[in-house]
């Protein structure tokens, strides 16, 4: 009888668990996520300061990141509090908060500030509120609008730029800013004081950014088959470089990174999927599919690829990418199988090529940590 009874046990338990195979085809690749998640968690907790922050105390964004990859962690509960060295990182950010709603030190409010809000805001704790709600304020205050009030007529305007308008409006700033913008709304109260972006005038600058001159206004735009529908760095320059088309033209070259940042942004302003700009990215996102390189770019800036890929085509609902051939990539599968490849024994992920601060193990480990939670939360029933 017991030995009948451990048999039915077992068949159940078998039973049990090809039911949730057949009805979750990832299940087995949702709970490796889960473990290297974990594992980079607790490479990042080794690496907080005595105060609290991690890394460069000149710049929060790291912190941040950080925050971002601990409380979005499956195994932590934050309606249930926050773990202790957590909530000292997070008491550690809040104490940077400046006059003007901007959480940064040395300068790069927009980004600095952005990076924050996103992660007092994935915290989910009610006493964070204040202060998103400043910091929401200053990235308000710092969108473009030169000339006629309103208008767009500058180039740059309706985008962001690093901070204090003394330069020029980029892709990446505006990103950031919006995606923090757009996750934060939830935690606006009705008749609070909340001041929005000019989401039109966003809108305007994201095309702008993009090689699609059926809606975008700058004479710059081109539509060669290697770079139309993706975007570049801001209205005029692209950290891919140059090229000569056959028609004596030059193209500012798209590139992977900054054109899964622009369809992310895209998305986030309401831009409907069958609008052609956000058609055109993905046309162009599956051309130039790759995860050994970031498209135009090589190793530079290739964890940021991943990280910026990741919430795109979450957001965008995308759950097979279509490629130039036709044939249709399982991004979630292949971006994870890429990243548990890279993760080193302790936990750590960090990129030879070093441009933008990438190798760096504590920014690179919380990208690939945020990138790695996007997918487990993000992964359907079916495939």
């Amino acid at each position: 009888m017991k030995a009948a009874a451990i048999c039915l046990a077992v068949a159940s338990t078998m039973a049990l668990a090809q039911g949730q195979a057949t009805k979750n085809p990832y299940l087995s690749l949702q709970i490796e996520i889960k473990e290297a998640i974990a594992r980079g968690n607790a490479y990042l907790a080794k690496q907080q300061q005595e105060d609290g922050h991690w890394d460069n105390a000149e710049l929060p964004a790291f912190t941040a990141l950080a925050l971002t990859a601990a409380v979005r962690d499956p195994a932590v509960d934050t309606k249930k509090g926050l773990p202790p060295h957590i909530a000292k990182g997070f008491d550690w950010l809040l104490k940077q908060q400046k006059e003007d709603g901007g959480i940064y030190n040395k300068g790069l409010s927009v980004y600095n500030t952005a990076t924050s809000v996103t992660a007092l805001t994935a915290a989910d704790q009610k006493d964070f509120v204040p202060a998103i709600m400043k910091g929401r304020k200053h990235l308000v205050g710092e969108q473009w609008d030169t000339g006629d009030k309103g208008k767009a007529d500058g180039k740059y305007d309706g985008g962001i730029g690093y901070g204090s308008k003394n330069d020029r409006s980029d892709l990446s700033n505006s990103y950031l800013a919006i995606e923090a913008m757009a996750l934060s709304q939830k935690v606006v109260e009705d008749g609070a004081d909340a001041p929005d972006l000019d989401w039109n005038a966003a809108i305007t600058f994201l095309s702008r950014c993009q090689n699609l001159p059926g809606t975008n206004d700058q004479e710059w735009a081109s539509d060669d088959e290697k770079n139309k529908g993706g975007f570049i760095y801001n209205p005029g320059e692209t950290k891919a470089g140059e090229e000569k088309l056959p028609d004596g033209r030059t193209a500012l070259r798209s590139y992977g990174s900054i054109s899964y940042a622009g369809l992310l942004s895209l998305i986030y302003a309401k831009v409907g999927p069958d609008d052609p700009r956000v058609k055109a990215v993905k046309e162009w996102l599956g051309k130039n599919y790759t995860l050994e390189e970031n498209p135009g770019m090589g190793a530079a800036g290739l964890f940021y690829y991943y990280q910026t890929m990741s919430k795109a085509l979450s957001a965008a609902g995308v759950n097979k990418l279509t490629l130039a051939d036709g044939k249709e990539a399982d991004w979630r599968n292949d971006l994870a199988a890429s990243l548990l490849k890279k993760q080193k024994a302790d936990g750590s992920w960090a990129n030879t090529d070093g441009r933008w601060m990438e190798s760096n193990p504590t920014l690179v480990t919380a990208y690939c940590v945020m990138s790695l939670e996007q997918l487990y939360y993000s992964i359907p029933d079916q495939p």
